[in-house]
Formats: C-alpha cells, structure tokens, sequence
C-alpha cells in the first residue's frame, strides 16, 4: 500500500523512460486518467489505455511511452502532508514554457496554462519538463 498514488504514478513513468520500456503499467484512478489525458495532450506520453485487471472491480492504466522522450524529469509539489495551493497569477511557465504544470482546480484537472488563460487557481500538483 502507498500513501501517494500520483507520485507512483509520476515515478512509475519516470522510471520506466529511464529504463528505456515502451510501456507501463498502473492501478488505474480518475484523477490519474486526467493527469494522462494532460500529459498525452502535450506529448510526454503518446497514449494510455484502461484495461481490467485481475479482478472485475480492479482496472489499469497501460501507459505507451513517448520513444522521442526518454529524459523525463518530474517535481511533486503538493503532497498529502503538505499540500500547496496557488492562485492563477502566481502560475509561472516551468522549465521556460517546455514544461507542463498539472492544476487541480474547480474545473478539473488542467494545465497551468490553461488555468492561467481561465484565471483558475488551484492545488499544484506537479510539475513535469
């Protein structure tokens, strides 16, 4: 058991980019389904997939890693000890606009840079480049 589900995820894929593997898996959860959906949009990942798992209740995310992405670097900001929240005019381009800022905001999960164009804040989640 893990008390983090979005930084395995974020580690898993990290991990498996390093690692040089065209494809992950992970327990699958709404909120991860958005993070992927994020990512899949500005390329870090090419595609995910829900499948069943074991059990008819349990599902997977089966991750298809980007081949021109192998560097991969990912910052959890908010944790379940400490979680940060930021206003839509403190969101900052990361890595000079090659990076992407995930927000958990009223609308949903979304990127800084569409929280920004919205004048949404939210919970930072993380931070990927």
């Amino acid at each position: 058991m893990y008390t983090d589900p979005i930084a395995d995820l974020l580690i898993r894929i990290k991990n498996a980019a390093r690692a040089r593997k065209s494809v992950v898996e992970v327990p699958y959860s709404k909120v991860k389904e958005r993070i992927l959906e994020n990512l899949k949009n500005r390329q870090f990942i090419e595609s995910f997939a829900v499948e069943k798992g074991a059990r008819p209740q349990w599902k997977n995310l089966v991750i298809t890693l980007n081949n021109s992405r192998r560097d991969i670097e990912v910052k959890r900001v908010s944790k379940p000890g400490q979680r940060i929240y930021i206003k839509s005019d403190e969101l900052k381009k990361v890595n000079g606009g090659l990076g992407v800022a995930i927000v958990s905001t009223p609308k949903g999960i979304i990127t800084g840079e569409e929280a920004k164009k919205m004048n949404l804040g939210g919970e930072l989640i993380c931070e990927v480049f």
